[in-house]
């Protein structure tokens, strides 16, 4: 009998060893299956987190900043001990004594769960497992992840610091709100550093790792508080907070930026603009996007933002000038439905989410909540009422007509029900008085349907200091200044200037303005001059002055077009310019980014600049990886100069014209501001040079200008090309455009005159005829030119570039008041008639055909 029994223990006793030893085999294999191709652990020993790259003006003010993960990186030195202990109260109390895994935690976890019925739930997840799940595997919760999870755990944890892991999970961990890591959480919830958290805000923090929605501190407020006072147990119970501080804590609300109890860091960053979003898409194209994501780049910008505000201030009210000179209301398109505007606080609610651009200065969103017999009554976004409401009165409608269906055309407005409805949403802005800035009316705005893009750099250093790319960004991000292709029109005409004094031929060269006939192969091209006459023999600087098409295209005739294109390669205009005859008058599209930095090459005497946005970029550690200034000063090395000597610095730049034929380029574009295409549009008190530009059918405005320090341009355009007629010109659009803001560059940076270089002379001539006159000569006609030395200008030759001037032509008569033929021959010899009447069309000031 007792053989049996102990044959009976003997058996069960071998069959539990046994199976023991084989559970534990199984699960050995488990473990050494799953633990195969695992990723190397020892990676995280040198931990790179992905984190914010910032923008800075070079004020410093922080200008913008990006991220796909919002993440602001904090070494484990500087997180705060009640930081790191509400985190591992609530999710790893054994954190610092088990092996990466917590069978105990895991136990004491189950039991928690079933005793509270499921109130007090903790992640079974060590911190080490966490890490290893966020940093190499998936979040699926099969088994086959978990075992792995446990086994990178336990690796870790051997071989790597516990601070450095709390240091990599404390960083990595998402927290709703699109904050990664608990600085920048701690930012996005309270507005504050780490150091400036209290006990209950840590605490909060720490809740939200798990379901970040699922404790929203305003949606989700009463789950929220129960589960921040239950970390706020166990940081008590686990020694981190005294009795004192536990109970000032958990009688706390829950204080958050999401309910209004902080300001959102959010308001102290400006709008995002076309400057930083060019950044933006330029340094990701050269840096990589993950690079500029992720990288924590530190950016400096370039801008000056007095000058930008006054850039997107100027574009604004010339777009809105052309705009409203139109006489058409079309207004935002959008409405509140009836029931939201029941009173004050539900229509106010409602304006708040609508979306719609809110970045433009002065202008305020409203909308219309009653209508009286000639006015309309208006609630304004962010403007209390006053006692008697605010109105748009029947003044402010009668520049306006309703916008109808297909081509009729209202009669303008005598009432606001006129042009309004209740519900329609509008902008809004203040009038007032010059004098005193006293408040007058409320005045209707409306973004126009034109658009345009400004730019303005250093000419000597590329720096570009003030760029918008349209009205405004939030309405619109794409970026016309350099985004845009559009025809440059006669803005293009230095160009072709240029290469003719650079092969040989001087300001006074006599060039014949008459018609032209080109035979293309495709056809007849007749180009003419804006006024749609001809003016016979003058010289270069009446050419560009007047900006005479005529002139241009046999100027580019006789240098080659060849030449011509090479010309605008080398500047950087084109990257390859067709070499057609009509491109001289700027038919080719390109971008104003580009014709802007080419203008800066004729103001600093013919040397390259290359346009940047960014000064410097610094990565996460400091170190400058990549610097726009690349000059040198071998000077600066020594420890003392001579005396009365400067340190040398050299840039080292290429010279990509003679500086002579920039200075002769810069006079006669001088010449355009002071009695050309720009006379009376553009007005500075230093001197200033530029050129308009104006495209067929006047679909395109352009004026880009310079002073001896700064260039701007300016072109404006609908983004479907369509006429800008009437009165579409660039000197019209543009000009005052330029003007508004060179007078604010110009009061902070100076302006000169143009420096002379040496090697040349002037000689005094006839503008109109380009006779040599005596140097005592005086008067509205006399120009000195600059020549170079040793070369002794031709006067009184002409040249028709191969396209002779009929003898039957009479100079200065209008082409379109005649309906007869006229015969002449073309370049290649051929004779041909042609007598159409020009149109506007046909041509606008200093215009493409």
């Amino acid at each position: 009998m007792i053989r049996a029994v102990f044959s009976l223990f003997g058996g069960l006793f071998a069959f539990v060893l046994n199976a023991l030893f084989m559970g534990a085999f199984l699960i050995g294999g488990l473990f050494l299956l799953f633990s195969q191709d695992l990723p190397d652990h020892e990676t995280l020993s040198v931990y790179r987190p992905a984190t914010i790259s910032r923008v800075y003006a070079g004020s410093g003010r922080i200008m913008d900043e990006f991220a796909k993960e919002r993440r602001i990186y904090a070494p484990i030195e500087e997180i705060p001990d009640v930081v790191k202990a509400a985190f591992v109260s609530a999710e790893d109390k054994n954190f610092y004594t088990h092996r990466g895994y917590d069978v105990r935690g895991i136990a004491a976890v189950i039991v928690e769960a079933i005793e509270s019925k499921g109130a007090n739930v903790r992640g079974a997840s060590t911190i080490p497992q966490q890490v290893a799940k966020i940093s190499f595997l998936d979040g699926g919760r099969r088994a086959e992840r978990k075992i792995q999870e446990i086994i990178l755990a336990n690796r870790m944890v051997k071989s790597l610091d516990r601070d450095h892991i709390l240091e990599i999970y404390l960083n990595e961990i998402f927290l709703g709100q699109n904050s990664y890591g608990v600085a920048a959480a701690a930012q996005t919830y309270f507005n504050k550093n780490l150091s400036e958290l209290d006990p209950e805000e840590a605490a909060y923090l720490a809740v939200l790792p798990k379901a970040p929605s699922d404790y929203h501190p305003v949606r989700q407020l009463d789950r929220a508080m129960i589960r921040r006072d239950y970390v706020l147990k166990e940081m008590h119970e686990n020694g981190y907070l005294d009795d004192a501080e536990y109970e000032i804590a958990v009688s706390q609300p829950l204080r958050t930026v999401q309910s209004g109890d902080f300001e959102s860091f959010k308001s102290t960053l400006p709008e995002r603009d076309y400057f930083s979003d060019e950044i933006r898409r330029q340094l990701s194209r050269d840096f990589g996007e993950d690079e500029f994501f992720s990288g924590g780049l530190t950016v400096r910008a370039t801008v000056d933002q007095e000058l930008q505000d006054e850039a997107a201030l100027a574009l604004q009210n010339g777009l809105e000038a052309f705009d409203r000179s139109r006489g058409i209301w079309r207004g935002t398109g959008k409405t509140l439905p009836t029931e939201a505007l029941v009173d004050d606080a539900t229509w106010r609610t409602a304006l708040a989410d609508l979306k719609t651009a809110r970045d433009i200065e002065g202008w305020h969103v409203a909308v219309v909540l009653e209508l009286g017999d000639t006015s309309a009554r208006i609630g304004i976004e962010g403007v209390e009422d006053d006692a008697d409401g605010h109105w748009i009165p029947a003044e402010d409608v009668k520049w306006a007509r309703p916008l109808l269906e297909g081509s009729a055309r209202a009669r303008n407005a005598s009432k606001a029900s006129d042009l309004l409805d209740v519900g329609d949403v509008v902008y809004v802005r203040a009038m007032t008085k010059d004098s005193d800035g006293s408040f007058i009316r409320w005045t209707l705005r409306q973004i126009p349907q034109v658009q345009g893009g400004f730019m303005a750099m250093d000419v000597n250093t590329g720096r570009v200091i003030a760029m918008q790319g349209g009205f405004s960004y939030q309405d619109s991000v794409f970026n016309r200044a350099t985004q845009a292709d559009r025809q440059p029109g006669s803005s293009f005409k230095p160009f072709v200037y240029a290469a003719a004094l650079d092969s040989g031929y001087s300001p006074a060269t006599i060039v014949i303005d008459a018609p032209i006939v080109v035979n293309t192969g495709a056809g007849i091209w007749a180009p003419k001059n804006s006024s749609n006459k001809f003016y016979g023999p003058a010289p270069l600087r009446t050419g560009i002055e007047q900006s005479r098409n005529l002139m241009t295209v046999r100027l580019a005739q006789e240098i080659g077009m060849e030449t011509v294109a090479a010309y605008a390669e080398r500047f950087g205009v084109y990257d390859h310019m067709n070499a057609f005859l009509a491109n001289s008058l700027g038919a080719e599209e390109t971008t104003l980014f580009k014709m802007v930095a080419a203008y800066a090459m004729f103001a600093n005497g013919g040397e390259r600049v290359e346009p940047t946005l960014v000064d410097r970029v610094q990565d996460r550690w400091g170190n400058t990886v990549y610097r726009h200034d690349q000059r040198t000063c071998s000077d600066c090395r020594i420890a003392s100069l001579e005396p009365g000597l400067a340190p040398v610095i050299s840039s080292g730049r290429e010279r990509v014209m003679d500086p002579i034929t920039a200075y002769q380029l810069t006079s006669m574009m001088q010449g355009v501001v002071q009695r050309g295409t720009a006379a009376g549009r553009v007005n500075l008190d230093v001197p200033v040079a530029g050129k308009t530009g104006t495209t067929n059918d006047s679909k395109d405005a352009w004026f880009i200008g310079f002073t001896s320090n700064i260039v701007a341009g300016c072109y404006i355009g609908y983004d479907r090309p369509r006429s800008l007629a009437p009165n579409g010109y660039g000197g019209t659009l543009c000009g005052p455009v330029f003007t508004q803001f060179m007078k604010k560059a110009t009061e902070k940076y100076g302006g000169g005159k143009f420096k002379v270089p040496p090697g040349g002379h002037f000689i005094k001539i006839d503008r109109y005829s380009g006779a040599r006159l005596d140097n005592a000569a005086s008067g509205a006609n006399v120009v000195a030119e600059y020549f170079r030395d040793g070369e002794e200008p031709l006067f009184g030759v002409a040249f028709d570039g191969g396209f002779a001037m009929g003898s039957d032509l009479p100079m200065f008569d209008d082409v379109g008041q005649s309906e007869q033929t006229t015969t002449t021959r073309t370049s290649t010899g051929d004779t041909v008639t042609f007598g159409k009447k020009a149109t506007f069309g046909t041509i606008s000031s200093g215009g493409e055909y």
